[in-house]
């Protein structure tokens, strides 16, 4: 038996205490996008940087404006697994985005960053448009319902 040796049971604790120092304690994530958006975006100032310097401190941006293409958006997000009482649902941790808007020469004029708090600020609108193609004309609803009741019969 494994026990019978003088030094197994020292033995056994090394080898325990060696497998749960190994094991990480850091929550499991998931990012997309640039990491630390913000620590990046700090190091650009305003009237000072241009999109060469944007390019070698961040990247390429994600999305450029449809209407500007001096327009630049960049995003950050973590997504972490949730507690207990979340059942190991994904959890938004990070959700950045950085707007970086420059003039016709390429220069920094504006630098705009929003963050997970500035998300819950944005009010939508409540209005629902309607879509008329899809509605079915009286002819088709007529004949759906006596579709309905021929088959409910059965």
């Amino acid at each position: 038996m494994f026990f019978k040796h003088k030094y197994s049971h020292k033995i056994l604790i090394y080898f325990i205490f060696i497998i749960l120092i190994s094991c990480k304690l850091q929550d499991p994530s998931k990012k997309h996008g640039i990491v630390f958006l913000k620590n990046r975006s700090e190091k650009l100032q305003i009237n000072k940087s241009n999109t060469n310097d944007v390019l070698a401190v961040i990247g390429q941006p994600h999305s450029k404006s449809i209407n500007n293409m001096n327009e630049w958006f960049y995003i950050e997000r973590i997504l972490t697994k949730g507690e207990y009482h979340k059942l190991g649902k994904n959890v938004l941790k990070t959700n950045n985005v950085l707007v970086l808007t420059f003039d016709k020469f390429g220069v920094l004029k504006r630098k705009d960053f929003f963050d997970i708090n500035d998300k819950q600020k944005i009010a939508f609108s409540k209005n629902e448009t309607i879509n008329e193609l899809t509605q079915k004309s009286f002819v088709e609803k007529f004949l759906s319902s006596i579709k309905a009741k021929m088959y409910g019969q059965k």
